[in-house]
């Protein structure tokens, strides 16, 4: 099933002589369970076509479905709703409330959706420990370094039954060690079945994905299938056994 699909979608900003199209037709479309990663330079609507996928913004043109679900007939509420039970979210300025701590902002969505909290805080630690904070999980935002807030925001965003992923830079705040840990948890949750839909600069880490989109002046000019990448040496090392 396509949890997002994206047809003829563009972004214009501004009119006239100071227009500036910031995505200009672009097809997408992420199955479950698929990580795609978008590569590109500054400025290439990396960052535009996340916010539009996430129902956060809305397109000039074209058309965005979520989960079958095309974004232009639901209403405020509605989307809001959606966002909250089926998107996860890992943008480049943290978004954490300074008032909880790791381990409550990351189980934070679950409780808001339901979830009793001492079933969300077992969730949230688990996911916090994948990302080695386990003994950051009392620690507040503001006692955490900017990597370590970006893990927090990553394991807020995979936590519990979210079916989207959408990541600027996720890695971009990490050491090379931290970064491949986070794609190793994002590749693990589309392996139980999310799709993800990764912005990275880093070829190394967009290795980690099922295919790579190239943006460029708002448009898709290319798409690949990466070489194998780490977790498939590993799978390979199984079969030798």
């Amino acid at each position: 099933m396509s949890v997002l699909e994206m047809r003829e979608v563009s972004r214009v900003y501004g009119q006239g002589a100071s227009e500036v199209r910031a995505l200009d037709g672009v097809d997408l479309r992420v199955e479950a369970g698929a990580m795609v990663a978008v590569m590109g330079p500054s400025g290439s609507g990396k960052s535009t076509l996340l916010t539009i996928a996430g129902s956060l913004e809305e397109p000039s043109g074209g058309e965005v479905r979520v989960l079958g679900q095309e974004l232009a007939t639901l209403s405020r509420n509605a989307k809001a709703r959606l966002r909250r039970r089926s998107i996860g979210f890992v943008f480049q300025d943290f978004n954490l409330l300074p008032g909880l701590t790791a381990a409550e902002n990351v189980g934070l969505p679950l409780e808001l959706d339901g979830t009793p909290s001492r079933k969300a805080r077992v969730a949230s630690l688990r996911a916090l420990e994948g990302l080695g904070l386990g003994d950051r999980a009392a620690n507040f935002p503001d006692q955490l370094s900017g990597g370590e807030r970006q893990r927090v925001a990553i394991a807020r965003a995979v936590v519990g039954e979210h079916q989207l992923l959408l990541a600027d830079e996720p890695s971009g705040a990490l050491d090379t060690a931290n970064g491949e840990a986070v794609m190793r948890l994002i590749h693990a949750a589309c392996q139980r079945g999310m799709a993800a839909v990764v912005v990275t600069h880093d070829a190394q880490l967009a290795s980690w994905a099922d295919r790579v989109v190239f943006l460029r002046d708002g448009r898709v000019t290319d798409q690949t299938v990466p070489p194998a990448g780490p977790e498939s040496l590993l799978g390979q090392r199984g079969q030798i056994r």
